[in-house]
């Protein structure tokens, strides 16, 4: 009995360790398969393609975490990179540079707000209102920017593609801020007020937490990260494309419960949802590295990553089989 109850203080209280150990694993093999994969161009260059979904999936374990989901965090992507790619020019100075990416900014945020006021406001299903705000959004997309191109200013993209801050991949450095950021957010008042809603909205509110404020306040943030991911996407491509982030939605979904963070909300952390988007990654790296025939690749991925979001609820049904 204490060895159970200690099992399930550890997953409730490190509910990324899983997470930390497949991770680990899928280093080991992909190192294996490529073996320069230590090399600071070639983890540079992973961790760039990964980072745009890391922002997404952060955005998306909040979102969770207040016992929501949104389904349109792709589109959004798609959205505000329409409008950065519209917006800026190739020869633009410093200042029309940041006054664009306040632009996408507040894009982001307007449509995730948009979500917050049919989900907190309107008590409206998360998963229909998202559900139909993504059409919106992708329509918008297509309506900015009917087909793939537009301009960044190559100055910046050269620098985030080459950046390595103290021979430390960029990438490295975002993800290391926004897990910081979190462990200051989930101290704070915010953070308690978040995860009681998560647990039960209708007890947070008899205690007074302001939970429909609460509930918008996550639908923002995430429109704030996608945003923030549709930069990355535009400075690593130096273009844009309206359908950019259709795949990114049930990625950032499958990456937050990967991490431990569970779909009813109340628990869960952003180190986990990060390491569930480097072990996606490392996986789809693995496929690719293993000349797995094109046919079959989404196959394997989909089956390697149901092994892997099962893989925590069987080790607790072997370990309640052998304590009983």
């Amino acid at each position: 009995m204490i060895e159970r109850l200690q099992l399930k203080y550890v997953s409730l209280r490190h509910p990324y360790l899983f997470a930390l150990a497949l991770m680990v694993v899928a280093a080991m093999v992909n190192l294996i398969l490529q073996p320069n994969l230590l090399e600071l161009r070639v983890l540079n260059g992973n961790l760039r393609s990964f980072l745009p979904l890391i922002i997404v999936t952060v955005g998306q374990a909040v979102v969770i975490m207040g016992s929501g989901i949104d389904l349109s965090v792709g589109a959004m992507v798609s959205l505000v990179t329409a409008v950065l790619v519209t917006q800026m020019s190739l020869d633009a100075s410093v200042g029309q540079i940041l006054l664009v990416i306040l632009l996408a900014c507040g894009v982001g945020m307007a449509a995730g707000a948009l979500n917050g006021f049919g989900v907190a406001w309107l008590r409206l299903p998360p998963i229909v209102t998202t559900y139909a705000t993504s059409f919106i959004f992708s329509g918008l997309a297509l309506w900015i920017l009917p087909r793939p191109g537009g301009n960044m200013p190559e100055t910046f993209a050269r620098w985030y593609r080459q950046a390595t801050p103290l021979s430390i991949p960029l990438g490295v450095w975002i993800a290391a801020a926004l897990v910081l950021l979190w462990y200051f957010v989930r101290n704070t008042k915010y953070g308690a007020n978040l995860f009681a809603v998560g647990g039960k909205a209708e007890a947070a509110y008899a205690t007074a937490v302001p939970v429909t404020r609460v509930l918008f306040s996550t639908y923002v943030i995430a429109g704030l990260m996608a945003a923030l991911a549709a930069l990355a996407l535009t400075l690593g491509t130096s273009s844009g494309d309206p359908r950019i982030g259709a795949a990114m939605t049930l990625d950032s979904i499958v990456a937050v419960v990967l991490g431990g963070t569970r779909l009813s909300g109340g628990q869960g952390g952003i180190a986990g949802s990060i390491l569930g988007v480097i072990i996606l990654g490392l996986i789809r790296n693995i496929i690719s590295f293993a000349d797995v025939p094109s046919w079959y690749q989404t196959l394997v991925d989909a089956l390697i990553i149901l092994i892997a979001l099962a893989g925590p609820g069987l080790v607790q049904l072997i370990r309640r089989r052998g304590l009983s």
